[in-house]
């Protein structure tokens, strides 16, 4: 299993837009991609905007070309959720799942 990690700096009054945008528009998405296996959103507030961390699971690197294309590690960033951003990664990091505890 891998894990996909992306982070971006949202500006403040587009915070709740992009969450917006996530749920109803890229994780629907994600949803349909054959390994696929769950996404997260993560935040906390800094002195430029809100600081989100999204990571999302996948059974391959097959699955992430997917959805990224054959350069996996490059971001996917729409021209709408670059717009309402500060600052954003342009390639995601990759970890493979060593172990769960839940």
């Amino acid at each position: 299993m891998i894990s996909r990690h992306w982070k971006g700096i949202a500006k403040n009054e587009m915070s709740d837009s992009y969450m917006e945008h996530l749920k109803k528009d890229t994780f629907p998405k994600l949803a349909k991609i054959k390994g696929f296996i769950r996404s997260s959103i993560l935040g906390r507030k800094v002195a430029r905007g809100t600081e989100f961390l999204i990571i999302t699971e996948w059974e391959s690197l097959e699955a992430i070309k997917a959805f990224a294309g054959e350069e996996a590690e490059t971001a996917v960033v729409p021209q709408v959720v670059q717009e309402m951003m500060i600052d954003y990664d342009r390639k995601a990091t990759h970890y493979e799942v060593m172990m769960n505890y839940e």
